[in-house]
């Protein structure tokens, strides 16, 4: 028996069958169908700072074991904002890219980024993964590596490594189910003012005529699927940020995860007018992209969280990770969460400065988090 890390610049070199055998769950943003689809649909560019080198480890020629990683030649897309330490390595002579990045492109959810396949030795393939990233850093001379939005096991192994990754964590806010069965049975929950103010939210909606569907991924043809990114074209470009997921991307990620991609549609007549895509696992939903023409009063609460919640209900799941950021979403049942991210940094001097700061972030962090739950929605 041999093992041997490998490069794979391509994801479709791999059999998916082969990759996803590897992860621990169904969270959709592991799967090959999602990382291959971003390479195939022309949604990870050079110019834009994105190069795919996934890391395989193989039993002769078995794949074992993997990470999705890209060489990294700016900090867009990632949401762990790390450009303030670039800037600090440029200003002392250096260079902070390229970078090596183990993430999900332009997807903040958590979830495994070592995915190691279930049985015996799982540990020893998670440390031989780590191992070759920090072996592929050394190796190419680049200044660091980033583990992004990390699961318990992830940082589990980065613990007991002896590499000593800097923690980083920040907010996210999250919906969980308490044991509710209708809408109705979280609003009550709720304290009366939150309560009040998400009815008076929803009726707005109502009041304006747009008419709201869910519907899934299977049921658009070309034509709503092209309606669709046009939305979330024309709402990116307005606040100018880069689109840089396709067209292709989009109706590719429709049919490659049947049950998986959900949309909460607006609708006026028989014109699209906004739109809020989400995928799901067997436990959680993740609200990922959002476009729309009108400006109705609570039409973004009501698609990107309220139909979200009401999907959740319906299908027994869970937990619901709208999205990064936005302390607006506490008023409206979301939690806040803390998330994870584990980095070296190649360069001594600049190593002792982030951990420095780090460690003062972690307090800063932890303490508005425990601030914002003081200021928790519900009841009880």
């Amino acid at each position: 028996m041999t093992l041997a890390l490998r490069i794979l610049e391509r994801l479709d070199t791999i059999a998916a069958a082969d990759w996803d055998a590897l992860r621990p769950d169904d969270n959709p943003f592991l799967c090959h169908a999602f990382l291959a689809g971003l390479e195939q649909h022309g949604c990870l560019r050079a110019e834009w700072g994105w190069q795919a080198q996934h890391l395989g480890l193989f039993e002769d020629d078995r794949l074992v074991a993997a990470a999705p990683l890209y060489l990294k030649f700016n900090s867009h897309g990632e949401f762990v904002f790390d450009q303030a330490w670039a800037q600090a390595l440029e200003r002392a002579g250096g260079d902070y890219y390229p970078k090596l990045l183990c993430a999900v492109p332009y997807s903040p959810v958590v979830g495994p980024r070592l995915l190691v396949g279930a049985g015996a030795g799982a540990d020893a393939r998670r440390a031989a993964l780590l191992a070759g990233l920090r072996e592929l850093m050394l190796g190419e001379h680049l200044s660091s590596t980033h583990l992004l939005f990390l699961e318990a096991d992830d940082l589990a192994a980065c613990a007991r490594d002896d590499a000593h990754w800097l923690a980083r964590s920040d907010v996210q806010f999250h919906w969980s189910n308490r044991g509710w069965h209708t809408f109705e049975d979280f609003l009550a929950a709720l304290r009366h003012k939150k309560r009040k103010s998400i009815r008076a939210e929803r009726a707005q909606v109502v009041a304006s005529g747009l008419r709201i569907e869910w519907r899934a991924s299977t049921s658009l043809d070309a034509q709503a699927w092209a309606a669709v990114h046009a939305l979330y074209l024309d709402t990116f470009d307005a606040h100018g940020n880069l689109a840089a997921l396709s067209a292709d991307f989009f109706a590719h990620l429709g049919a490659a995860l049947p049950g998986q991609v959900w949309l909460a549609l607006a609708w006026r007549g028989i014109r699209m007018v906004a739109m809020a895509l989400f995928l799901n696992s067997s436990s959680t939903l993740y609200g990922r992209y959002w476009g729309s023409r009108e400006n109705a009063p609570g039409l973004h609460f009501e698609l990107c969280y309220y139909q979200g919640i009401e999907h959740c209900l319906r299908a027994g799941l869970q937990r619901f990770e709208p999205g990064a950021q936005g302390e607006h979403k506490l008023a409206r049942g979301f939690l806040p969460t803390l998330t994870h991210s584990r980095h070296i940094i190649a360069h001594a001097d600049l190593r002792r400065a982030v951990a420095q700061y780090l460690a003062q972030e972690q307090l800063q962090v932890r303490a508005w988090r425990d601030e914002l739950l003081t200021h928790s929605p519900y009841a009880q």
